[in-house]
């Protein structure tokens, strides 16, 4: 079949697939998303119209479109027909399991069915136009790119705000694909690494488009359920940025990094002034508890760490996943039976009050421009603030001596030594850093759940934070990067918050994740360029090439 041909198949598949959600995919409502409507699209459907758009976009860009696709347009219109295919089939197989057979299914779930197939099937066989590298973009005026900067970051903030406000499974399942071949399409497309390059040229305008996009989504939520969600990502994302300064930034494989994370836990609630903690102390400020959560799970990281650090490879990972057991097994026997009274053993220290900064209540509803704001809506603007912080602290220190001297000792450990590099030194201070961070957000972990239990901290669980699951989101998101553990800690908790099924075999599932991504994409979903340069050959050479 020739090129001219199969482009007017993906027409054909385009225009199906675009028509498809404004008819009714199914007669009943029973089914998640209100898929009964003609002409007005709901639930998966939008993520189907979403997809066709990006594909009718790419389809229609010109030969070659610099603008829309700088890297070449065919492997992106592969890549949202793949996204079209999979939310839209995920869809139609929910229906025709859920409901009872394939005769619930309506015209529109047919036609759907049929015009991503035939998109898919069109899309891969047109020929490749890709144009590597890449023609430079064109310089545009500071405003405008600091404006492109901003749309970009506010409309892309909708993408994890539609996939934590899903309702069902049936809907997070089908926003999956869509989420994960729409940002295959934005790379292949080249329109990532223009965004890229031209964040790196503004950085101040990045972070401040980062953080006024983040702070679009409690104004869209009308009750606590997904921005309590929210809240513990944010939580999870923290610790793995401080696990990633010792695992992505150091080499150092650390199994029992979850400790830290309670040390900062028990800190804050023992002087939290609660009812049921051992300590006649509190409430303190919260600015002096999180400082004294940080200053405990820093000592207690140099202190494991002082006597471990000359330990190397598989030695040391025992040696952390020994630790974190033993501060999970300490806290249980504190009890005033098996040993002292201070954690109250298995029923840990509960009723942590809520925190208040300069007579502002976080667990108090108040209005903010308009909006009602309840107690998990005011946990995630101080999570976003504590997010900040640590951003902020990795990528001085990433960037600074002490970072490449980290660095250094992660790529070899001799040579850098050889140069003059104290590892011993440099090591413990990466370690004592990252249980520092993990503190910081032990304190507020502590207040937004309201207890330390020691049964949370484990090595591995059903569910997070557990020093597996920390470990898997940096490795899955990107070691060494800032949004690769971000990323990865809020993929790794959506997906079992979202399938209650998915917590019996969490570590299974887990493991085989981890498994793929070794074997396809071993630098992580958003890689450090370096790291990924030295994974693939043909990125290496073109690093090294004068």
């Amino acid at each position: 079949m020739t090129p001219v041909n199969n482009k007017r198949l993906a027409v054909a598949g385009t225009a199906l697939t675009l028509v498809s959600p404004f008819l009714a995919w199914t007669w009943t409502a029973a089914y998640p998303g209100n898929l009964t409507l003609y002409g007005y699209p709901g639930g998966s459907q939008l993520v189907t119209l979403a997809c066709a758009l990006a594909a009718a976009v790419f389809l229609a860009a010109p030969r070659p479109a610099p603008g829309l696709a700088p890297a070449g347009a065919v492997r992106a219109l592969r890549a949202a027909a793949l996204g079209a295919l999979g939310t839209t089939w995920v869809t139609v197989v929910s229906i025709a399991v859920d409901l009872g057979g394939v005769v619930n299914l309506e015209p529109g779930g047919w036609l759907a069915a049929a015009g991503t197939a035939l998109l898919a099937f069109a899309a891969h066989r047109l020929p490749d136009d890709t144009r590597e590298p890449a023609p430079p973009a064109r310089r545009l005026p500071r405003w405008a790119e600091v404006l492109v900067i901003t749309v970009v970051f506010v409309l892309a903030m909708y993408v994890p705000t539609y996939g934590i406000t899903t309702g069902s499974p049936e809907e997070f399942l089908a926003f999956l694909p869509a989420a994960l071949f729409g940002g295959r399409a934005l790379t292949v497309s080249g329109l990532g690494a223009r965004l890229t390059t031209l964040t790196a040229r503004h950085r101040t305008a990045t972070a401040v488009a980062t953080l006024a996009a983040a702070l679009v989504f409690p104004f869209t939520q009308t009750d606590g359920q997904y921005t309590a969600i929210a809240d513990n990502i944010l939580v999870f994302a923290a610790v793995a940025l401080g696990l990633n300064i010792v695992v992505g930034l150091v080499g150092l494989l650390d199994l029992g990094y979850v400790a830290f994370l309670g040390t900062g836990a028990y800190t804050a609630a023992l002087v939290s002034g609660s009812s049921f903690s051992t300590l006649d102390v509190g409430p303190l400020p919260f600015w002096v508890t999180a400082l004294l959560g940080m200053a405990v799970s820093l000592v207690a990281g140099l202190v494991i760490g002082a006597p471990t650090l000359r330990l190397h490879g598989d030695y040391l990972a025992i040696v952390t996943l020994g630790f974190g057991e033993i501060f999970r097994i300490t806290v249980n026997n504190l009890d005033g039976s098996s040993g002292p009274s201070l954690t109250n053993g298995p029923n840990g220290i509960n009723s942590v009050p809520d925190i208040t900064v300069l007579g502002f209540d976080f667990g108090a509803g108040h209005r903010v421009l308009g909006v009602e704001f309840g107690r998990f809506a005011n946990y995630y603007l101080l999570l976003l603030a504590v997010i900040a912080l640590v951003v902020l602290l990795y990528s001085r220190v990433t960037d600074s001596r002490i970072g490449r001297a980290w660095i250094a000792l992660r790529e070899d450990e001799k040579a850098a030594t050889a140069m003059g590099i104290e590892g011993f030194r440099f090591k413990l201070l990466a370690f004592g850093m990252g249980a520092g961070l993990a503190g910081l957000a032990g304190t507020v972990m502590a207040h937004l759940r309201t207890n330390a239990v020691p049964d949370t901290y484990k090595f591995a669980d059903t569910a997070p934070p557990n020093s597996a699951f920390l470990l898997a989101a940096v490795v899955l998101g990107g070691m060494g990067t800032v949004s690769g553990p971000l990323l990865g800690a809020a993929l790794l908790y959506l997906i079992p918050a979202k399938f209650a099924f998915f917590s019996k075999y969490q570590m299974l599932l887990f493991g085989l994740a981890l498994m793929v991504m070794m074997i396809y994409r071993p630098e992580g979903l958003i890689p450090d360029r370096k790291r990924q340069s030295e994974f693939h050959d043909e990125l290496h050479e073109e690093a090294v090439a004068p």
